[in-house]
C-alpha cells in the first residue's frame, strides 16, 4: 500500500482519471462520447464563443475531432441523456443525477441569503405566471415569452424580469432546459420533461453530498479536501466528514504528495481505489479554461506549477496572453498557452497570441502543436491556420505550420 505520492505520480493519477493517456478512438460516436463524459460527470457551459462554446472542449481534448452534432443530441434536445443545472456552475449532468441537487434547490428556495429568493418574494405575480404560461404552451425560451416585463435594461446584459423569473424557477427545479436555440436556454416544467421516476426520488442531503464526493474523488484520482469540495461547489464542513466515511469503506485513502502543503499544514490528500498510476501519459491537448483538469486554478498551480487566468474580462492594452487563452498540455505537462479566435467569415483559425511556461522548449512545444492547429481548423470547418507575432512560441509556431507571422 502506497502512503506517499510522488508529484509526478499525482499529475499521472489526475489526468488518467480525466481521460488523458488513452489511444484515440479511430471514430468517435455516442458511446465514446457518453463514456468520456461519464468519467469527469458534467461539462461546464459557458457563452463565449471566440473559438469554441467551452463544453465542446473537453471532448476534443481527450477524443480528438468529432461531430458537434452529437453531442448536441445528447444534450440539447428535450429527450437527451444529459440535462442542465447548477452542479458546478452552469454545466451538463447526467440526467439521472438530477435528484443530487435537490438539497442544493431547497436551499435556493429558502437560504435568506440568497438574492433570488429575495426578488422571488417580491415578484410571486410574475412566477405564477410563468408557471401558467409555460403549462399552457410548453417550452419556450424567455426571448420568446410575450410580456411586457420582458424588456432589457441597465449596461450590461440586463436580465428582464422574464428572465429572472424562468432563473429562479430552474434553480428551483420547478423548470428545467429543454435544449438551447443558438444556445438560448429553453425552459419547461419540470413535471413535464423530467421521468415521473426521477421528479419522486427524494435523495437526503447527506446521501446526494455522499455519491458527489464519491464522484469527485473518482474523477479526480487523487485531490484535496478542497479539491474535491470545489467538484461540485460543496461545503468543506459537509465533505469532510464523508471522506472519513467513504474511507473506511475503502474508497478513498488518505496520503501525502510533497509540495501539497497549505499554508504552515499539511493538507490532506485523498487517493481513489480505482484510480491508476500509469508510467507516462501520452496527450497533446488544447484545455478549455473551464476544463476540469484547470478550473481550480489553485490545483492547477500546485498540480502543474501553471498560475492561470482568463483575461475575458481584462481590458485589452491590459492583457498579458489574450483574450481567451487555452492551457496547452503536453504528455503530463502544461508547457504554455494559445489564445484562438475562429474567424468564419475568413474560414481562418487565427493564433492571437502562443506563450510556453518557463521549462518548457519553443521549439519542441511548437512542433507538437502544429498538427493538433491543423486537426482543430478542420474540425471548426475552417480551410487555414494564421499566427499572430505576440508570444514567445508564435515565431516557432508559424515556421512549423509554414505560414508568415501576421501582425498583431
Amino acid at each position: 500500500m502506497v502512503d506517499s505520492i510522488s508529484p509526478a505520480q499525482a499529475r499521472r493519477i489526475a489526468l488518467a482519471a480525466q481521460g488523458f493517456g488513452r489511444p484515440a478512438p479511430d471514430a468517435v460516436g455516442t458511446r465514446q462520447l457518453n463514456l468520456a463524459i461519464e468519467r469527469i460527470g458534467l461539462l461546464q457551459l459557458d457563452s463565449v464563443n471566440v473559438f469554441e462554446r467551452s463544453h465542446y472542449l473537453p471532448m476534443f481534448a481527450r477524443l480528438g475531432p468529432y461531430d458537434k452534432d452529437l453531442l448536441d443530441r445528447l444534450t440539447f434536445t428535450r429527450r437527451g441523456r444529459y440535462v442542465e443545472y447548477w452542479a458546478h456552475e452552469a454545466a451538463l449532468i447526467p440526467r439521472e443525477w438530477w435528484p443530487l441537487f435537490r438539497w442544493r434547490m431547497d436551499g435556493y428556495r429558502t437560504a435568506s441569503s440568497n438574492g433570488l429568493l429575495d426578488w422571488a418574494t417580491a415578484h410571486r405575480s410574475i412566477l405564477d405566471w410563468l408557471r401558467a404560461e409555460l403549462a399552457e404552451k410548453g417550452p419556450l425560451a424567455a426571448s420568446a415569452v410575450e410580456h411586457d416585463a420582458n424588456r432589457r435594461s441597465g449596461p450590461w446584459w440586463g436580465w428582464s424580469e422574464v428572465k429572472t423569473g424562468l432563473e429562479v424557477l430552474f434553480r428551483w427545479g420547478e423548470v428545467v432546459s429543454a435544449g438551447r436555440t443558438r444556445f438560448e436556454r429553453v425552459y419547461g416544467l419540470a413535471e413535464h420533461l423530467m421521468p415521473a421516476e426521477l421528479l419522486e426520488q427524494e435523495v437526503p442531503a447527506n446521501e446526494a453530498h455522499r455519491a458527489l464526493v464519491e464522484h469527485a474523488a473518482r474523477a479526480h484520482g487523487i485531490g484535496t479536501t478542497s479539491d474535491l469540495t470545489d467538484y461540485f461547489r460543496l461545503k468543506k464542513v459537509d465533505v469532510a466528514g464523508l471522506l472519513h466515511e467513504l474511507e473506511d469503506e475503502g474508497i478513498v485513502r488518505e496520503v501525502t504528495v510533497k509540495g501539497w502543503e497549505g499554508k504552515g499544514r499539511k493538507e490532506r490528500a485523498w487517493l481513489h481505489r480505482d484510480a491508476r498510476i500509469p508510467r507516462r501519459i501520452e496527450a497533446t491537448a488544447l484545455l478549455s479554461p473551464f476544463d476540469p483538469v484547470v478550473w481550480r486554478r489553485e490545483r492547477a498551480l500546485r498540480m502543474f506549477d501553471f498560475h492561470y487566468r482568463i483575461e475575458i474580462y481584462t481590458p485589452a492594452p491590459q492583457r498579458v496572453f489574450g483574450y481567451y487563452s487555452l492551457p496547452i498540455l503536453l504528455d503530463e505537462a502544461i508547457v504554455g498557452r494559445i489564445d484562438l479566435k475562429s474567424d468564419r467569415q475568413a474560414h481562418v483559425l487565427r493564433v492571437q497570441s502562443a506563450w510556453t511556461e518557463a521549462h518548457a522548449d519553443a521549439g519542441l512545444v511548437a512542433e507538437r502543436i502544429a498538427p493538433l492547429l491543423r486537426s482543430t481548423a478542420s474540425w471548426q470547418g475552417l480551410d487555414a491556420v494564421s499566427v499572430a507575432d505576440w508570444g514567445d512560441l508564435a515565431p516557432a509556431v508559424a515556421g512549423e505550420l509554414g505560414v508568415p507571422l501576421a501582425a498583431r
